[in-house]
């Protein structure tokens, strides 16, 4: 016979960590999972531990998490990447097998600007020659004469949150500060006292170039042969971003003929790289890769995926996740998805069948930002409402499209009575439309059902719900009380609306507990009602 604490411990989702990881990693993790550890870049190790079941694994960038690896992983919910590359996760068949795929994008981001900060000072003053030539017993002062940052322009090429990282604090080297990126607006760069300029424009001006640019079609060998016709042959080069943005051949060249005073690489198009012509010249600095290479990075990577695991293993969406559509999730949207799923919970219970379409209509503030998962949400909860099991925001809109369910999502920034409002409309087969209205209230947003078709309610969202429609007529709530407390299902809550005196009711009570079927068929006969739904919901 097993025991209750083996049952227990065989019962928790499994994480596999395949790289070592901090020790904080472990910590975030916390005591709900059952732990293994393997040697992610030894292939054999990595697809045997995976076929042996595993719920989530936690990688590095040794391990490589192909189509083939997500196969051997049955049952596999989540790929956590520790740190800010995905280019050994084969995204499409995780999305495919409905994992959910993350990183830690910010985890690194003042490592990374750091460093790149380290190999301009070090460029500019010839930092790694003079030292090597020193440990070799040369005292050569005058070969290594260097040039100051003060009053040089410098240009970041890639104006995200390293480069205005970098931008900040090289400003407190009394440099000027250009940049260049295409999908920034100009008043943000404005409020940095930063200039936006064109990347030809930025060339021809700066002194020293620093690249922080994700590595893509469009950015490949950005700065190549002919971006390096235009610089100033005192430029010099940092790439501490992604390998392949930076020619390094043309790099070379130009060095090599005097078009570029030095530069600072740590990241190359091929890693492991150990053999580049740029190795042979004095003026050019080189770092294995490092700019995550900090135990603060690494402790907050660590960190950051460990807390998306306990998210996405306990059912829940993690906002930055790499695959789910809509990408990542404003902090004032937020708050909405869990109602949003509710209210699809509701709604299918009502409908009593798999609606045709859902739309999401979002009134209010919310309204300003990009709410498009708010339509996964509402997929997710229509499923989970219908009794399908392990339904993810990766995998719900690919479950919902084999039994024919679309979403739309619709906003619009003006709500006429709450600050924000969120309405699933849904149509029905049989030609019949439901629609279930949901808010945020007050500072901590506590979940309201505020009506159901033209019914005003507000009704926090339990677990175990009862409605019923019926003819309004004295009796009924009495009737009601009676039927529930015979069973021993204790009322929390009760709530009746009307749309007029005489006219149809809509009553809504949230229970202690589930309630069987013979209870509702009981409340349908001694109420008449033409409605009777139990609906349960999530935590």
């Amino acid at each position: 016979m097993i025991s209750k604490k083996v049952a227990s411990r065989v019962a928790k989702p499994v994480v596999l960590i395949a790289e070592e990881l901090s020790p904080a990693t472990l910590d975030a993790l916390g005591p709900d999972f059952e732990v293994r550890h393997c040697d992610g870049a030894n292939r054999d190790e990595l697809l045997t531990t995976l076929a042996d079941g595993v719920d989530a694994v936690l990688i590095r960038s040794a391990t490589k998490m192909d189509a083939e690896a997500i196969a051997a992983a049955k049952g596999l919910k989540i790929i956590a990447r520790a740190g800010v590359g995905l280019d050994n996760v084969e995204i499409p068949a995780a999305t495919a097998a409905g994992v959910m795929v993350v990183n830690a994008p910010t985890s690194n981001i003042v490592s990374a600007a750091e460093l790149a900060i380290g190999l301009l000072l070090a460029s500019a003053r010839h930092i790694s020659p003079a030292h090597a030539a020193l440990r070799n017993g040369k005292w050569a002062r005058s070969k290594y004469t260097g040039t100051e940052l003060y009053e040089k322009t410098l240009g970041i090429v890639g104006f995200g949150r390293i480069g205005q990282l970098v931008a900040t604090r090289m400003q407190a080297f009394g440099m000027r500060v250009i940049a260049y990126d295409p999908y920034l607006q100009p008043a943000r760069a404005a409020q940095l006292g930063v200039h936006l300029l064109d990347l030809s424009d930025l060339l021809e001006q700066s002194d020293f170039i620093t690249i922080h640019l994700p590595k893509t079609k469009e950015t490949a060998n950005l700065i190549g042969v002919d971006a390096l016709k235009k610089v100033k042959p005192t430029v010099r080069i940092i790439n501490a971003a992604r390998g392949g943005v930076l020619d390094e051949a043309a790099l070379f060249d130009a060095i090599n003929e005097g078009r570029v005073a030095g530069a600072g690489i740590d990241v190359f198009a091929t890693e492991p790289c150990t053999d580049s012509p740029l190795f042979t010249l004095d003026r050019v600095v080189a770092t294995p890769h490092l700019g995550a290479s900090t135990d603060e990075a690494q402790e907050r990577a660590g960190i950051a995926v460990a807390v998306s695991v306990r998210k996405a293993l306990a059912g829940e969406l993690v906002p930055d996740a790499v695959n789910v559509k809509g990408g990542v999730i404003h902090k004032d949207v937020r708050p909405a998805l869990p109602l949003v799923e509710k209210l699809a919970g509701v709604l299918v219970g009502l409908a009593g069948e798999v609606p045709v379409s859902i739309e999401v209509a979002v009134h209010g503030e919310i309204g300003a930002h990009d709410c498009s998962v708010l339509g996964i949400s509402a997929l997710k909860g229509a499923l989970l409402g219908l009794g399908a099991e392990d339904v993810t925001y990766v995998n719900a809109p690919g479950i919902a499209h084999e039994r024919g369910l679309v979403t739309t999502v619709t906003t619009d920034e003006i709500s006429p009575d709450h600050r924000n409002i969120v309405t699933l409309n849904a149509a029905l087969s049989r030609g019949v439309k439901i629609s279930v209205s949901g808010t945020l209230m007050g500072i901590r947003q506590v979940q309201k059902i505020v009506a159901i078709d033209s019914y005003d309610l507000d009704l926090v969202p339990t677990e175990n719900l009862i409605f019923l429609r019926y003819a309004d007529r004295p009796g009924v709530v009495g009737s009601v009380g009676n039927i529930l407390g015979k069973e021993s299902i204790n009322i929390a809550g009760m709530q009746v609306a009307r749309d007029h005196l005489g006219g149809e009711a809509l009553m809504a009570i949230t229970v202690d507990s589930s309630v069987a079927p013979v209870v509702l068929e009981d409340l349908s006969r001694e109420t008449g009602a033409n409605l009777v739904r139990s609906v349960t919901l999530g935590a």
